[in-house]
């Protein structure tokens, strides 16, 4: 079945295949490079596993949807034996189910304790491991990283994480209160809280087929665009201080500052938590916190570019940046990377233009894609996409400003409009990359089934590979370059 974006369908209308067809499916959708993976999951029945797939095509700017049933018993064939962006899909999914699969070539645990962790290992006199985490000596999230070194060169990097598994995919089920779901919807990745809110609130309105006002919708677009920014200043600022380039740092500092806080102008936390709910909103823009919004933007990018222009230009910056922790496109493509990571290696993932629901849908975002796939480029992209959101946060303003004859925005329970035994995938582009919302209902209109996917469940891969023939110590700037969500990853 194809579907677009934050669609409603009836859950029994998926089309239920075969394993041996469902696995022929999914190999001949992924033969097109503009098709990926953006969700695979298993649902328990009373005798059998129900496995879900969604996979975007990027051209087409559908999502092909479809099921197949096996028995708890099964052994299956790998799909990441010859896709390798399948493998954290299928070992979640051993994970969590007594399925197993015959020929998976990384069949190791996804969010289990480290104690019982098999890590790959490389025989020579003259190799050497060297373990970081999981607990860091600054302020980061825990997460072990093993490297495998010939002196100071890395030759392989695992990456383990699951220490900190919350199961919010399945409060959110046991919450019937729709504000405490918002509230967790938020927390998923506390630096993402808008996009996820927005992920959350498309599959609500969409189960209660309520469509959002073009008001409504430049809001959360504005909301959503201003967190990029500030965000994107904030690893800017992290990358400068890796480098030791000082002034780079306290300026990005200073200056994403003044975008979280204009975020606190609008609805009182500088994340932007409490802003979006299914169905409206509690914090309609105003004149006076638009007005506020673009001096602050006015300072932003005056600043910024003062500052990068001078940035970018700096031999003992870009000896740094330059050739180091590279990603290839082919590379990009075989671990299914998303968001800016996958752009900077010339990979257009971008669900604003291939997917676009809210404000997008009128086709005003012309994304932005870098060959390199190295730190600068990954510095770079940044670099252009927050100007590139400061301007659009400028022409939504303009187009919410000519749209002030709307209807007063509040906030309308959509909680009892839920329609039973219905489908919907949500999919927003945060500043991380491509974020999935799925939610299922049963014949009472119920959420049985809610699944989430932050965009560092692809991500993470790309850093281990940007790892390989590096230097120990680029480790830190090839990290914050990437700079993924543990949380996010770890729900």
């Amino acid at each position: 079945m194809e579907i677009h974006n934050s669609q409603l369908i009836r859950y029994e209308d998926i089309p239920l295949l075969p394993y041996e067809l469902f696995f022929e499916q999914v190999q001949e959708l992924m033969q097109k490079e503009t098709c990926h993976c953006c969700s695979y999951f298993a649902i328990e029945q009373a005798k059998e596993y129900i496995l879900v797939i969604v996979v975007a095509d990027d051209d087409t700017e559908s999502l092909h949807v479809f099921r197949s049933g096996v028995s708890k018993d099964s052994v299956l064939k790998s799909l990441t034996a010859q896709i390798p962006a399948f493998h954290l899909y299928e070992r979640e999914i051993a994970e969590n189910t007594t399925l197993r699969y015959s020929d998976h070539p990384w069949m190791k645990p996804l969010r289990e304790p480290l104690a019982d962790y098999s890590f790959y290992s490389i025989q020579g006199d003259d190799l050497h491991e060297v373990g970081v985490g999981p607990i860091h000596a600054g302020v980061i999230e825990p997460g072990h990283f093993r490297f495998i070194c010939n002196g100071e060169k890395v030759l392989h990097l695992e990456i383990v994480l699951g220490y900190q598994h919350r199961g919010i995919e399945n409060q959110i089920i046991r919450d019937n209160h729709p504000i405490k779901r918002q509230i967790l919807a938020e927390s998923i990745a506390g630096d993402s809280a808008i996009a996820h809110a927005i992920a959350y609130a498309q599959v609500i309105e969409s189960l209660s087929d309520w469509k959002p006002s073009d008001r409504l919708m430049v809001e959360r677009n504005i909301a959503l665009e201003l967190e990029r920014v500030a965000m994107h200043l904030g690893d800017i600022s992290a990358l400068s201080g890796d480098v030791a380039y000082q002034l780079g740092q306290v300026v990005c500092e200073a200056l994403r500052t003044l975008a979280i806080n204009s975020m606190q102008y609008w609805c009182g936390n500088r994340f932007g938590k409490g802003m979006v709910r299914p169905g409206g909103t509690n914090y309609p823009l105003t004149v006076e916190v638009a007005d506020y919004i673009l001096g602050e933007l006015e300072v932003i990018g005056k600043r910024f570019v003062s500052l990068t222009d001078r940035m970018f230009s700096l031999p003992s910056v870009l000896s740094r940046f330059e050739n180091v922790g590279t990603v290839s496109r082919e590379q990009a493509v075989m671990v299914g990377l998303v968001g800016p990571v996958a752009r900077a290696s010339g990979l257009l993932r971008d669900v604003r233009v291939s997917h676009a629901t809210q404000a997008y849908a009128q086709h005003f975002h012309s994304p932005l894609v870098l060959p390199q796939g190295d730190v600068w480029a990954r510095a770079m992209l940044r670099r252009l996409e927050i100007m590139q959101s400061i301007d659009a946060i400028r022409m939504l303003i303009d187009r919410w400003k000519n749209n002030l004859s709307d209807k007063e925005l509040g906030t309308e329970s959509l909680e009892q409009n839920i329609q039973y035994n219905s489908f919907s995938v949500s999919l927003v582009e945060g500043w991380r990359g491509e974020i999935v919302h799925i939610g299922i209902t049963d014949n009472h209109g119920k959420l049985t089934h809610y699944k989430i996917k932050d965009p560092s469940f692809h991500n993470w891969a790309g850093l281990a590979l940007a790892m390989r023939g590096q230097q120990i110590s680029d480790f830190p700037i090839c990290n914050k370059s990437f700079n993924l969500s543990y949380c996010g990853f770890d729900l």
